[in-house]
């Protein structure tokens, strides 16, 4: 069984995010925490966390990438009751029974992405299209399977079929968030 993992390979997210997860921390995709905002109305950090950010489960912050890690049971259970958790705590869920649902099925929807190698990234990117939250991920390859050193290292993205029509500009995002 395979989850994800916030990383930082450098230090642009405590730039570019309001809040950056720390390393480590198991990560969802995180959208749902846009669903009671209209994302056009977003600006500087806050637009950057949607457009690009997993959210980390214990700090909440958010992270440009997550890698794949291999893990057991006990700790996909550990991710679901941390989610149900901070679900009802802050995200307006009415009761942990109702929370632990939306939180398996979260923490399932990971899981899906994780059909890759451990130790593989994933990056994501979120936009708003028809009133919808539309998310595509990406994975990034170490470019000698040496190991992630740091976020220039890689040239190598699978699983990127169609082209987007947005293209994710982490220059952009960091100046966005000096706003």
């Amino acid at each position: 069984m395979k989850l994800l993992r916030t990383i930082r390979l450098d230090p642009s997210d405590s730039f570019i995010f309001e809040k950056p997860a720390e390393p480590g921390e198991w990560a969802v995709s995180g959208a749902f925490a846009f669903a009671h905002c209209n994302p056009a109305n977003l600006r500087g950090k806050a637009r950057a966390a949607f457009r690009a950010g997993f959210l980390g489960l214990d700090s909440l912050g958010r992270s440009t990438l997550a890698q794949i890690v291999e893990t057991n049971e006990k700790d996909r259970r550990a991710a679901i009751d941390m989610l149900a958790a901070q679900l009802v705590k802050y995200f307006g869920a009415p009761d942990l029974a109702t929370a632990s649902l939306a939180a398996e099925e979260e923490i399932g929807f990971v899981a899906s992405l994780c059909d890759h190698s451990p130790g593989v990234l994933v990056a994501v990117t979120r936009s708003h299209e028809n009133g919808t939250i539309r998310e595509q991920f990406r994975t990034l390859r170490p470019r000698d399977r040496a190991g992630h050193t740091n976020a220039f290292e890689f040239f190598e993205v699978v699983g990127d079929d169609e082209v987007s029509a947005e293209h994710l500009d982490l220059a952009g995002l960091v100046k966005g968030a000096h706003r």
